[in-house]
C-alpha cells in the first residue's frame, strides 16, 4: 500500500519522473500495473484539483489591477469556449499545468465539470506515460538492456 500513496503523493508533487520510474517497476513486474495507473491518475488529478479549488473565487484580486482587470472578460471568454480541451490537455502540458486549472478558477469553470475532465484526463495521461515507458523498454530487450536498465530509461 505504501509504494501506491508515494506513486499519488509523487504524482501530486512533480508528475513524470519518479512515474516513469514506477511504470518501469510494473512493467518488471515488481508493482500491480493497475495499481501503478490508478495511483498515477489519482495523484496527477489530486495536484490539478488542488490549484482549482484553491484559487477559485480567491483570484478575483487580480480586478484591483485596471491592467489586468480589462483582459478579464477576454480570458473568461476563451476559457469558456475552449474549456473541455483546455482541462483535458492540460496534464499533457508541462509548464501549464497551474495555469490552465488558474485560468479555470479564474473564469468560473464549473467545479463538476472541471473536476469529472481532470480525473479523465489523471487516467489518459496515467495510461500515456506506462504505454511510453513500455514502448521504450521493449525494443531495448534484444540488446540485453532489460535487466536493470532498459524499463529504467525515462520518457524525458
Amino acid at each position: 500500500m505504501l509504494p501506491y500513496l508515494t506513486i499519488v503523493l509523487f504524482a501530486v508533487l512533480e508528475g513524470e519522473i519518479y512515474y516513469s520510474k514506477v511504470c518501469a517497476d510494473a512493467i518488471a513486474g515488481t508493482l500491480s500495473w493497475i495499481g501503478v495507473w490508478c495511483a498515477g491518475a489519482l495523484g496527477g488529478s489530486l495536484g490539478d484539483q488542488f490549484w482549482f479549488y484553491l484559487l477559485r473565487g480567491r483570484i478575483h484580486w487580480l480586478d484591483r489591477y485596471p491592467k489586468l482587470a480589462k483582459y478579464r472578460d477576454r480570458v473568461s471568454a476563451h476559457v469558456h469556449a475552449h474549456e473541455a480541451l483546455m482541462v483535458l490537455a492540460g496534464r499533457f502540458l508541462p509548464g501549464l499545468r497551474t495555469a490552465i486549472p488558474a485560468a479555470c478558477a479564474y473564469a468560473n469553470v464549473h467545479p463538476l465539470k472541471f473536476s469529472c475532465l481532470n480525473l479523465v484526463r489523471g487516467f489518459a495521461w496515467a495510461v500515456a506515460i506506462m504505454l511510453f515507458v513500455k514502448r521504450v523498454s521493449t525494443p531495448l530487450g534484444p540488446a540485453g538492456l532489460t535487466r536493470g536498465l532498459g524499463p529504467r530509461i525515462p520518457p524525458l
